[in-house]
């Protein structure tokens, strides 16, 4: 099984090598963006551990793409310039999320891989409706 790095415990931060960049021009730091750089990450190690079919291959890299795009939109909505903008970012983000839902339904892994395809399936799904939330309460 693969390692379950995620944590919604908000007191644990991740090491240097685990942590995506913290260095961006916004001074707050926002457990979000540390959640969808551990489910990108996750994906990313789901996608390597995948057994080697051609669909599996082409569903990889599509997967790759859209968990990467959740939190790269997400970090971008933190940084918009305008309401209009964080809305949109955030729409996109919550549409990357239900895409990766997509794509790991679509995959067929290695039976020790199935509890964590069922894992990254949730948290596909609980970042879907954290970004709902947030498109509700910006209204």
């Amino acid at each position: 099984m693969l390692k379950n790095t995620t944590s919604n415990s908000k007191s644990e931060t991740l090491n240097p090598k685990q942590a995506p960049n913290t260095q961006i021009s916004n001074s707050k730091h926002y457990d979000l963006e540390d959640r969808t750089f551990g489910f990108a990450r996750d994906v990313l190690y789901y996608v390597n551990a995948l057994i080697g079919k051609p669909s599996n291959l082409e569903i990889g890299k599509q997967l790759a793409r859209s968990s990467g795009s959740v939190g790269a939109n997400y970090i971008e909505a933190n940084e918009s310039l305008s309401r209009k903008d964080f809305l949109m970012r955030i729409k996109i983000s919550k549409k990357e999320a239900k895409e990766s839902r997509y794509w790991l339904l679509l995959t067929d892994p290695k039976q020790e891989y199935l509890a964590e395809k069922a894992r990254l399936v949730q948290e596909s799904l609980e970042l879907m409706k954290i970004f709902g939330a947030i498109l509700e309460k910006s209204r």
